[in-house]
């Protein structure tokens, strides 16, 4: 799969083309496409072959590849929703966006491991958002390239079907681990907490985050059997006694703040697997971009949109998630 920052002219031919394409760009160009075999989700920025990048001008493109035997395109909405699994092509993968916010982000952040068939087929995706200045002044949307849609909730997915000698395989790149600190867990699940068990013990959580001085660019880390999975923080309330977070906490799961990391690329270049340049598709999460200052920066050969949160088979934050295919 190719992936690459295009202007729209250059966009527009290939739509007509008839490719099957996943863009990530700003809402104006994503207006001005024609429609095709396409989906989208927005977002101003990414990691491009020159390094991380801010820009309303050119769109992130990914290329089906021509080996694919069909990818069709399906939209959800919250009834619809659990189905995105059972869904899936019995031989192929599913990718799908989800803009941030939503009715939609909310529910399959909660839910998605119990809906119907959760993990039966492989699902990657991410979630869209805004250029952060356009915070309370706009909203993110996807974007339906069969009928021209745009969409604030609900979720566009394209269903691939692959030919027999190939198979997909969806990986997760998290360059945080647990670190030394107290275990904490949370009473209910959702995207924020106030009181919680820590080390066993009822305490407020915002409270002990200020008082400890906490650095809150150091997501929660859950160790899901050997998964490192992140839920990162969004905001203190200090006042109310609330954490808010990008990503929900479950009951029954043990959390630790994770440990520093020194140096974000170099911690994240020694983990790419063998063979990176093989990878069809990824994406990475805007809090990475920020706090590890990437603009400019390069990850290896990997590419892709920097996102509101990213999907391997379920919501995750502060990570990478990319596809690679393999040959049977």
């Amino acid at each position: 799969m190719k992936q690459v920052l295009r202007d729209v002219e250059t966009l527009r031919a290939d739509i007509l083309a008839g490719k099957n394409l996943l863009l990530a760009g700003d809402e104006h160009l994503l207006r001005q496409l024609p429609k095709g075999n396409w989906i989208a989700g927005t977002i101003p920025y990414f990691i491009g072959d020159a390094g991380g990048v801010c820009t309303r001008d050119r769109i992130h493109v990914t290329e089906v590849p021509d080996f694919v035997a069909s990818a069709a395109i399906r939209v959800y909405d919250d009834q619809t929703l659990p189905n995105v699994y059972s869904d899936g092509p019995s031989q192929g993968f599913s990718f799908i966006i989800i803009p941030a916010f939503s009715r939609t982000h909310n529910q399959f952040a909660l839910n998605a491991p119990n809906f119907k068939g959760f993990a039966s087929h492989p699902l990657i995706g991410w979630i869209a958002g805004i250029h952060l200045d356009d915070l309370g002044a706009s909203s993110p949307k996807v974007v339906v390239g069969s009928t021209g849609e745009v969409l604030e909730s609900g979720a566009v997915v394209m269903h691939v079907t692959l030919p027999p000698n190939k198979v997909p395989e969806i990986q997760i790149l998290n360059i945080f681990e647990q670190g030394l600190g107290d275990t904490i867990t949370v009473m209910e699940d959702g995207f924020s907490a106030s009181d919680v068990l820590i080390g066993g013990q009822r305490q407020n959580l915002a409270k002990y985050l200020v008082e400890r001085k906490c650095d809150v660019k150091l997501p929660l880390v859950a160790d899901y059997h050997g998964a490192m999975v992140n839920a990162s923080i969004q905001a203190i309330d200090e006042a109310a006694g609330i954490v808010h977070f990008y990503a929900p906490l479950f009951q029954g799961i043990e959390y630790k703040q994770a440990a520093p990391v020194g140096d974000y690329v170099a911690a994240f270049t020694e983990r790419l697997p063998r063979g990176s340049e093989r990878i069809g598709f990824s994406c990475n999460c805007i809090l990475n971009y920020l706090y590890s200052e990437l603009e400019g920066k390069r990850t290896g050969h990997i590419t892709g949109p920097m996102t509101f949160g990213e999907i391997a088979y379920q919501l995750l934050n502060q990570t990478m998630v990319y596809l690679i295919f393999h040959d049977v």
